[in-house]
């Protein structure tokens, strides 16, 4: 007894102690470093300021943020559009095909995110596989120009987050019950009003985990838009890396950070929301 005492208490020990080295702390010391002035000789001045975030009011800060807002609210309801019927198949299917879609879902997650992003410039340039299937069946005259634009860093976060947006919607929607869906029907209800009133009310909880989990990584993953973006597609994962490696400019860099991580918080938020949503939605219809 007293060693799992022991135990219990070494692991929650070894987490907190984690959780504070590798995530606490950092984002303490990026807080303060937004705070800090910028110093051409160092890396910071220690001088309390406010201008890191007053210079996000210039309108080239305000354009790269509505363009990472614009690019990954897009890629959020791409996915969730793709997801959403094929989590819901999923959940409905055989433990059987359930298990071997489940498995070719986690398959992109065995190799590196930047190899499949290379991986796609053999789809999409010029003389590409894409333009060669639809030149080939007389679709289009002439080659698509996807490469190294809006349309093309879409199709590439897209592709690399799909996962993340299945796999929330799977798990909540496997717990659905169905005799919700069954009573709806029961009462009434066709195929549209079935899903508007009882099935989305009770998922939401998955739509949002899903769209913090594309969301966010959307807007940071700067590596994405420099390789199939080129230089016409900035997005706010880009401008922190430029001011931290190019400008050498960190509290500006630490104050992108910092609105990113309060986009963060407010999402997080609007998922507690939908939680508490999803229970008084299955309370309504568990009284009816």
């Amino acid at each position: 007894m007293k060693s799992d005492r022991l135990f219990k208490g070494t692991t929650i020990s070894m987490v907190w102690c984690w959780l504070f080295l590798f995530a606490l702390l950092p984002s303490v010391l990026v807080l303060i470093m937004s705070f800090l002035q910028n110093d051409p000789t160092d890396l910071f001045r220690w001088k309390f300021s406010l201008q890191n975030y007053q210079a996000l009011a210039n309108p080239i800060y305000f354009k790269v943020f509505w363009h990472s807002f614009y690019i990954a609210g897009l890629c959020s309801v791409i996915c969730l559009v793709l997801s959403y019927p094929f989590a819901y198949v999923l959940a409905r299917l055989d433990s059987k095909y359930k298990s071997l879609l489940l498995f070719l879902v986690i398959i992109p997650f065995w190799t590196s995110s930047l190899i499949r992003t290379y991986a796609i410039i053999s789809i999409l340039k010029v003389k590409g596989l894409l333009n060669t299937v639809l030149l080939s069946l007389g679709i289009i005259q002439h080659p698509l120009t996807i490469l190294y634009s809006s349309t093309a860093v879409i199709i590439g976060l897209v592709y690399s987050l799909l996962p993340f947006m299945i796999l929330p919607l799977y798990v909540n929607i496997e717990k659905l019950e169905t005799q919700y869906i069954d009573a709806a029907r029961d009462l009434g209800a066709n195929t549209l009003t079935t899903f508007l009133r009882v099935i989305l009310p009770l998922t939401l909880p998955g739509i949002m985990g899903g769209i913090i989990l594309v969301f966010l990584p959307a807007m940071s993953m700067f590596y994405i838009p420099d390789i199939l973006g080129g230089a016409k597609s900035l997005l706010v994962g880009n401008l922190i890396q430029n001011e931290f490696l190019a400008a050498h400019n960190w509290p500006l860099g630490s104050a992108v950070s910092m609105v990113l991580t309060l986009a963060m918080g407010l999402l997080l938020l609007l998922y507690r929301r939908a939680n508490k949503i999803g229970p008084y939605y299955d309370e309504s219809i568990g009284e009816i």
